[in-house]
């Protein structure tokens, strides 16, 4: 088993604290990447959908994981498990220190998660204190205007990484 940290990066102008809606362990928080299969090295061709309130149990009934799944190409199982409480808002500051935000850990089993993709279900304040609410990330950036702050607001360069822990 390996365990895999996501983490998120971007250019927030005048905005702080990006994370899921409903907080950074939220259950109904989709995850879509794809995986690749550590056995043969086959990247799945459409992304996976996780959440943490989605759970099947393992064959053997002794366990339950978020995700299992055979690989098309070779045929071997593999599963994965999401691990909420290491999770944190990515903030104005640690985008100045060009620094990545750690978001969901995913212990694996015969998988890798790979091309992690922006979708929608974030919120993000400004610095301001403006909430903007039910952000949509799916087209790479956000763009509005604070009027509280009376600035331009905008979230953009979004990146992601997997990185083993």
């Amino acid at each position: 088993m390996v365990k895999f940290l996501l983490q998120i990066a971007a250019d927030l102008e005048n905005l702080t604290n990006l994370q899921p809606q409903e907080g950074c362990n939220e259950p109904n928080f989709s995850y879509l990447f794809k995986l690749k299969c550590e056995r043969c090295g086959e990247l799945s061709q459409r992304e996976t959908c996780v959440s943490l309130n989605e759970t099947v149990s393992l064959p053997s009934g002794k366990a339950t994981v978020n995700l299992v799944q055979k690989c098309k190409f070779c045929g071997r199982d593999g599963t994965l498990t999401m691990m909420p409480g290491h999770g944190k808002p990515l903030t104005q500051q640690m985008c100045e220190e060009r620094k990545f935000s750690p978001l969901m850990m995913f212990e694996c089993r015969g998988y890798e998660p790979v091309d992690y993709v922006f979708a929608g279900g974030w919120k993000v304040e400004s610095v301001e204190g403006t909430k903007f609410d039910h952000v949509d990330l799916s087209g790479g950036d956000f763009v509005e205007y604070d009027e509280k702050g009376e600035c331009p607001v905008m979230v953009s360069n979004l990146r992601a990484s997997f990185v083993v822990k």
